[in-house]
């Protein structure tokens, strides 16, 4: 089911959403590029092209769905991804967050194989994105669900990503230019498919 309140203790949950009753809950920046599905009783919000009707103003992801009425400084999001097209080296998906508008965001590129494009926690401050992390760590995509973390404090500036193994880190980097914002989910121009998204406050 899907739910939502106001949560006054870290660690309480302030969204969840399993698609079971829709798709309402979020703000998709190109709609025709997602649909909502249902298969074996699950249901799912899914990216079901690479292009984008989104053109954003600077480079930066065409696939973005914020979750409305909703804005963390400090949080903890949690959900299950499964790539849905092997696309090569930047086969990914993306987390947004502390997101202010269209040139002033986070977000986390879980690119398969990493370069200052891909694969590492990135910024967009009215200028394309650019890389605040030189990670090396490949992202072992496959045609498999996937759960990914992201943890994000603000008074530390510390964010942290989490690729199936909730222990040890994928990513992290230090960075407090942005301290609160909109969440969302999407990929920059690939095809995913998402379930059981959670948002807890840090």
């Amino acid at each position: 089911m899907t739910s939502f309140a106001v949560a006054e203790k870290p660690g309480e949950t302030v969204f969840s959403d399993d698609f079971e009753n829709g798709d309402a809950r979020w703000e998709m920046l190109d709609p025709n590029s997602w649909k909502l599905t249902t298969q074996d009783g699950n249901s799912t919000i899914e990216i079901t092209q690479r292009g984008s009707e989104y053109k954003p103003p600077v480079r930066s992801p065409g696939h973005v769905a914020l979750i409305r009425d909703l804005e963390l400084g400090s949080f903890d999001i949690t959900f299950r991804v499964r790539s849905t097209k092997d696309t090569g080296n930047h086969r990914d998906c993306c987390v947004f967050f502390n997101y202010q508008d269209d040139q002033h965001f986070y977000y986390v590129h879980l690119g398969a194989k990493p370069d200052p494009n891909s694969g590492q926690i990135m910024i967009v401050k009215e200028a394309p994105r650019l890389a605040l992390t030189k990670n090396e760590t490949l992202t072992p995509w496959d045609d498999q669900w996937h759960t990914v973390r992201v943890t994000r404090n603000v008074d530390s500036g510390e964010i942290v990503v989490f690729f199936d193994d909730m222990t040890t880190p994928h990513m992290k980097v230090v960075d407090k230019t942005f301290r609160k914002g909109r969440i969302g989910i999407g990929s920059f121009d690939d095809l995913n498919e998402f379930d059981d998204v959670v948002v807890r406050r840090r």
